[in-house]
């Protein structure tokens, strides 16, 4: 029997962990599933254990490679897998019992035809008073549930959880898997499909422990460094205005000099900006950073449909703050302005 739901599971050295991942698949309510599990060369007894699992669960299917990384390894993974739709899953996450269930019964819902990838809440797996940032980053990340609020704040930063997430198996075929490069391969992988229509939505429910282990390669891999993002969105970004900019100049909301960084790489993409928006007025009136650029107050922002403004700055309270300027002028986001930190 092909089963409906085939789990991609890339493992390397969590020895520790994987365990209990594998475990919360198969205390899964919804049955009709493969775990398909590609070990990418571990060292540190991950595969003896991977072997006696599969020993015990007829389900799971282990595939052994050499260590070739994690873009390779889920691709791997997807390739092998059986099911109509493919779940991913990562070592050191728990998905609770009702996530595959209530996945699937999304997408096999009527009305959610046009969604091709459905993910859901989750539970921030770590110190919220330690890691503070990164708690507020899992809050925002869940406030986004519908196609609609993904799209829009995609260039925040990454909107759905890589480890959370299932998908109609064809999407693979359409619009290729994960990419190895110097850049965070998941953000990448959404980005891409989001560019080609593909709708993300998620179940409003929490249906996973996103685990922040020290050792996680979103924070010891400089592929997943702040400026690898930037760098990586910048060129969808430019995709973005060539669709919805008419034409028009592009102001950044923000010259300070970490946005102006930021900003720059989006002229490797033919992006020219024609000057900055600022609410220190010790900014405005002259050109920034040497650049000759002018810099204008929020209270000079033209009628809307005169220039199109990309939002970089990311201070707390600062992006809501221009969203809700925005709106009060009369810009629409998606049409007049974008949030891209």
């Amino acid at each position: 029997m092909i089963p409906r739901v085939s789990v991609v599971l890339p493992v390397y050295n969590a020895a520790i962990t994987v365990a209990r991942a594998v475990e919360s698949i198969r205390a899964q309510t919804w049955a009709d599933w493969e775990l398909v599990i590609v070990d990418d060369g571990s060292t540190d007894g991950t595969r003896e254990i991977l072997r006696g699992l599969a020993e015990v669960e007829r389900r799971i299917r282990l595939i052994e490679r050499e260590h070739a990384g994690v873009a390779e390894a889920a691709n791997a993974g997807a390739a092998a897998a059986r099911g109509a739709f493919i779940a991913r899953m990562d070592a050191d996450d728990v998905s609770w019992p009702e996530r595959l269930a209530r996945q699937v019964e999304y997408l096999e819902a009527p009305a959610s035809r046009e969604v091709g990838v459905i993910g859901c809440g989750v539970e921030f797996g770590g110190d919220r008073v330690a890691n503070a940032g990164y708690a507020l980053h899992v809050d925002w990340v869940n406030s986004l549930v519908t196609p609609e609020e993904i799209a829009l704040n995609r260039f925040v930063e990454q909107p759905v959880v890589n480890p959370s997430v299932l998908f109609r198996r064809e999407l693979v075929a359409r619009h290729g898997g994960y990419r190895d490069g110097d850049f965070p391969e998941d953000y990448e992988l959404w980005l891409r499909w989001l560019d080609a229509g593909v709708r993300i939505a998620k179940v409003p429910e929490v249906l996973l422990t996103w685990n922040d282990a020290p050792t996680r390669l979103t924070r010891t891999d400089a592929r997943y460094a702040p400026d690898a993002f930037f760098r990586t969105k910048a060129g969808w970004i430019s995709r973005e205005l060539s669709r919805v900019a008419d034409s028009r100049t592009i102001f950044v909301w923000g010259a300070g000099r970490h946005t102006r960084k930021r900003a720059a790489h989006l002229t490797a993409h033919g992006v020219r900006i024609a000057g900055y928006v600022d609410v220190d007025v010790k900014k405005t009136g002259r050109g920034i950073g040497g650049t000759g650029l002018p810099v204008i107050g929020e209270g000079a922002l033209p009628e809307p449909g005169e220039i199109f403004v990309l939002s970089y700055v990311s201070s707390r309270g600062a992006r809501e703050y221009n969203r809700a300027r925005m709106v009060q002028g009369g810009y629409v986001e998606g049409r007049d302005f974008l949030l891209c930190a």
